[in-house]
């Protein structure tokens, strides 16, 4: 390496180095700008963001329903099984067999918070929560029943 291919990367060294500080130093001399949220102390007008991945939920409307098929396409697409689909068959009055949801378990204590079940769900049953605190004393309060609204799993019933 010669002396001037030495020079000019220090050179270059320097220069990326300023343009980094011009970011920080920015904030520095606007104090008014709020970068960090200091939690838990400003809990009750705590700002969450849309795009914030919290806890999946199963959207429910006024009649308390759903629009979970129970295809089971997000059971398939969770990399470590934090979701399970129990269905079974309804015969409706023409005789049509038609697949009927019984219990969609969610286990928020194995999510891992990827989004895959979110974003490969057909009929869009599925999003995310600005929920985000989930410390508990005992496990089963991790283990929800998404398609009814509110509720924990009961207790003896895991799969």
């Amino acid at each position: 390496m010669n002396i001037i291919g030495y020079i000019t990367d220090i050179f270059k060294g320097v220069i990326s180095l300023l343009k980094g500080m011009k970011v920080t130093g920015s904030y520095f001399f606007r104090p008014w700008t709020v970068v960090t949220q200091k939690y838990p102390e400003n809990r009750k007008k705590l700002e969450m963001y849309e795009r914030m991945k919290g806890e999946i939920v199963m959207p429910h409307n006024a009649k308390n329903e759903h629009k979970c098929t129970g295809c089971g396409i997000c059971e398939l697409n969770c990399p470590n099984g934090s979701i399970e689909i129990i269905t079974f068959q309804l015969v409706s009055e023409d005789g049509k067999k038609k697949r009927a949801i019984d219990k969609h378990i969610y286990r928020i204590g194995m999510c891992t918070f990827c989004g895959l079940c979110v974003k490969t769900c057909p009929s869009k049953a599925l999003s995310f929560a600005p929920n985000f605190e989930h410390a508990v004393f005992s496990r089963e309060r991790l283990t929800k029943i998404l398609n009814k609204e509110g509720s924990v799993l009961e207790k003896g019933v895991e799969g």
